[in-house]
């Protein structure tokens, strides 16, 4: 396992880091923001018996190398650098994600509808859909706010600009309860705030292209998330013609690193079904 560069159309396409398990089926995880492939443990453990599992750290995450352009980041170009994993896993293949990553497996769904056997997605932060059905104020306005205070948090250099992220999602005194020794990773993460906004919020693809992704999808939210998520919800979910939602009741966005058992043991359910 490791990361090389290989070339493509005008820019030097890098190759992911990735985690491999298990053989069968392949199995391709997405990890969320302020991540890296390493969320996936326990669930590269739970599905290693019944399938080839690939986890990988999306640019500038964990070991993977870092975005190689000025240009703006897209979830193509990130559905781009999986593309030689996506290969290594066959066809077809099963895509798991959360949160931005769940944003690029659905892109990466609709390049490749024929080699997808099914999605499991926990809250895929597609923003762009909100802003495409009105402008603001609408249900993106918290993300956007907590993408701003970030933002300049860190132009003034404060070491703890990330708890305003960090906050959003995993509630109020999140980063304060965060361990010292885990802060550093976290912090350096989250100088990307700006490049994932773009990317979710400016995504150019409408709402009835996800109408034709007609392959099974596991669909799943937690009731304590925020309203930015939820908003996506509202419109993806009734939009993909084969989705199954779980909602978990005592959950929030992050649920896959914080409670990751059930979350888990719902998505092996569903792939072991499918």
């Amino acid at each position: 396992m490791g990361a090389q560069e290989r070339a493509g159309p005008g820019l030097a396409i890098a190759t992911p880091f990735f985690r491999q398990a298990g053989a069968g089926p392949g199995v391709v995880c997405l990890h969320a923001n302020a991540s890296n492939s390493s969320q996936w443990r326990g669930l590269m453990d739970l599905l290693a018996p019944k399938f080839h599992v690939f986890a990988i750290d999306s640019y500038g995450a964990g070991k993977s190398p870092e975005w190689p352009s000025d240009r703006v980041i897209t979830l193509g170009d990130e559905a781009d650098l999986i593309e030689p994993v996506l290969e290594k896993a066959g066809a077809p293949f099963s895509l798991v994600g959360h949160s931005y990553g769940a944003a690029v497996a659905l892109i990466a769904a609709l390049r490749n509808p024929s080699r997808v056997r099914a999605l499991a997605l926990y809250e895929p932060t597609l923003f762009s859909l909100i802003d495409q059905e009105g402008p603001p104020p609408n249900d993106a306005d918290g993300i956007r706010n907590a993408v701003a205070e970030t933002a300049a948090s860190l132009d003034k250099g404060d070491p703890d600009a990330a708890r305003h992220f960090i906050d959003f999602w995993m509630q109020e005194g999140a980063w304060q309860r965060t361990p010292d020794a885990r802060k550093p990773a976290i912090a350096a993460a989250a100088t990307k705030v700006r490049r994932w906004a773009h990317a979710l919020t400016k995504e150019p693809t409408s709402l009835a292209a996800f109408r034709t992704l007609d392959v099974p999808v596991l669909y799943m939210t937690g009731k304590r998330s925020r309203q930015s998520a939820h908003g996506v919800a509202r419109l993806l979910a009734p939009a993909l013609p084969r989705a199954e939602v779980v909602e978990f009741e005592k959950l929030g966005h992050m649920a896959p690193v914080t409670h990751p058992d059930p979350v888990n043991a719902a998505i092996r359910e569903f792939l072991e079904r499918v």
